[in-house]
């Protein structure tokens, strides 16, 4: 490696004379310590360079390392139950060289290269092969199976295949001679550049639903698989409570939680409790299909960064086995201000609030590669990623907040007031919205009920006439609306207190089935008919109100157990016994 001095230090921004040696985003190792950094910009003067780590200590004249290859990560097995940084460097190994505080150039492997893995082979000498094609497996935890995948550029013949047996990550297993003759030697691990997108075969429409037991998402504003959603909320209003269920409960198979700047707690808190979370649907330990990416605000503003880029390409590399995963950004409003910090180091033109101009392409670079794909090996798997965002004062006006609303299809605002008043998942059914209604109707109707979209529109248009009724009641009071409108803003509250409201320690509440959820709706809008019904004899309200209904129905979702859903026709009775009672 050809030998270069850094001429100057800002941060984690540096740069070299020496142009001629490097190229764009070529991985580098700055200094005597050989910290890691990255090609950002090269002209006839100087190389950029923005380093990964911390740069105190560092110096003019210390040498620069090119490595010939862009920034990549190590995929194979052993990523799942992982904690990596930004840069995926296993925090555990760190903790065991340097303590609490990582050391700069602290230099290790992505995975362990002495474990042991159990083996299959599927080819054969002879076989031919196709870049994305499996060529091995191996149980990597309790839940997941890992396949082996020919690098998607690769095509060719087996030559070689070693025997099923125990074999560590930098084994060679296979050989494929390519059509130039020349061998390539298949390991357990290969390496991908974190700002490339794998290839797939071909890119699907997303008309699955994510399921994630959250009725304010699966009936108001569901997700697909392989969609895009953001969480943009102030401080305090549950944002990373909503990721810790939607990673929890969701039906995706695989889980890639990045932690991108969040405060230092935090992020321990979500690594405690992910460590002591069980998979309610297997019953094993959730870490077994989940990778954790932990970058918080007190590490390198640059490594803040790359970690967003490390996360995704490890998801499309389990979705290419074809799974289904869920990605968690949280949060991407700290990836954009690392971005604003190091243009403000580069001396760039600042556009709105000094967040660089191509902030709008980079949001959109990351959610690009969500989708629902066929991929090279044949198989269906896609990547849903799922965003936070942090406006600074609750602001959704900001830059980050508005340019991530072009690039996503669901928008799950999260309201002050109602986290405030332990109103959870406090998603404000008004301001927020899911373009996937459409594309999942088919779903639905064939799945669920073919009456769902209906009923849900039903729902969403009560909550809409509440919201509108009580800007009446704000001037004038309640007292001169007419009972049928009374009866709206009632029904309104059942729905926001008895449907949308869901308590997360609660083992029939936390995780709602969709059946139910549908059955849920289906008895509030009995209610509503029977009760207008009443309301249009001329009965007051309050003789309605006295039945107690209201509060009944509120109670359903915990006294109806999840796997005894024959109990809402005993609702429905009840429902038509005490309100024909009424005179």
């Amino acid at each position: 490696m050809k030998e270069n001095l850094i001429h100057s230090i800002n941060g984690p921004v540096i740069t070299v004379k020496n142009t001629k040696a490097f190229s764009m985003l070529e991985m580098v190792y700055v200094g005597n310590k050989k910290l890691i950094g990255e090609v950002i910009s090269v002209n006839d003067a100087f190389t950029t360079i923005q380093v990964y780590e911390g740069t105190t200590g560092l110096m003019p004249g210390e040498p620069v390392y090119a490595t010939g290859s862009p920034m990549c990560v190590t995929l194979g097995p052993g990523m799942l139950t992982g904690i990596f940084d930004g840069i995926q460097r296993p925090l555990s190994k760190i903790y065991e060289i340097s303590g609490l505080y990582a050391d700069e150039g602290v230099s290790i492997n992505a995975l362990d290269e002495t474990r042991e893995w159990d083996i299959t082979l599927k080819v054969q000498v002879g076989d031919k092969v196709l870049g994305g094609q499996v060529y091995a497996t191996c149980p990597e935890t309790e839940l997941i199976v890992h396949r082996l995948l020919v690098p998607p550029s690769l095509n060719g013949s087996i030559t070689y295949t070693a025997p099923n047996g125990k074999y560590k990550l930098n084994d060679v297993i296979a050989k494929v001679q390519d059509k130039f003759g020349k061998e390539h030697e298949l390991t357990l691990c290969q390496k991908w550049p974190i700002r490339q997108e794998r290839p797939c075969g071909k890119r699907l429409p997303a008309n699955t639903p994510l399921i994630t037991g959250q009725r304010v998402i699966d009936s108001l504003f569901p997700i697909a698989k392989g969609g895009t959603a953001a969480v943009p909320g102030g401080f305090g209003t549950g944002k990373t409570v909503t990721q810790h269920q939607l990673a929890k409960w969701c039906d995706a198979d695989i889980i890639v939680y990045i932690g991108c700047g969040e405060r230092g707690n935090e992020m321990t808190q979500v690594l405690e409790e992910f460590t002591d979370l069980i998979d309610p649907k297997s019953g094993k330990a959730l870490t077994d299909r989940t990778v954790l990416i932990a970058n918080t605000s007190n590490m390198p503003v640059a490594a803040r960064e790359a970690s967003i880029y490390t996360g995704i390409t490890i998801a499309e590399y389990f979705r290419d086995m074809g799974y289904h995963v869920a990605v968690m950004a949280d949060s991407t409003s700290r990836w954009a201000e690392a971005l604003r910090e190091i243009s403000g180091r580069l001396e760039e033109m600042p556009a709105e609030e000094g967040f660089p101009a191509y902030l709008p392409s980079r949001l959109s670079e990351f959610y690009e590669r969500a989708g629902y794909m066929v991929t090279l090996c044949g198989a269906e798997g896609s990547v849903s990623i799922i965003g936070a965002v942090s406006p600074a004062g609750g602001d959704f006006s900001e830059p980050v907040t508005q340019n991530t609303k072009r690039f996503v299809r669901c928008f799950w605002t999260l309201d002050k007031s109602l986290a405030y008043a332990r109103h959870y998942p406090s998603i404000n059914w008004t301001t927020s919205y899911s373009e996937y209604l459409d594309d999942l109707s088919k779903w639905y109707r064939q799945n669920i009920d073919n009456e769902f979209m209906a009923v849900r529109q039903r729902i969403s248009a009560l909550l809409q006439d509440e919201s509108q009724l009580m800007e009446i009641v704000k001037l004038i009071g309640s007292d001169v609306l007419p009972d049928d409108q009374k009866l709206v803003i009632e029904i309104a509250r059942v729905i926001r207190t008895g449907f949308l409201q869901q308590n997360a320690f609660h083992k029939d509440d936390t995780y709602v089935p969709l059946e139910k959820q549908y059955k849920m709706m289906l008895v509030i809008l009995h209610l509503y008919d029977k009760a207008k019904e009443v309301i249009a004899r001329g009965i007051p309200i309050s003789a309605v109100m006295e039945t107690g209904l209201m509060e009944d129905v509120i109670k359903m979702k915990y006294d109806i157990p999840n796997d005894n859903l024959a109990m809402f026709q005993d609702y429905m009775s009840a429902i038509d016994t005490k309100l024909a009672k009424i005179r």
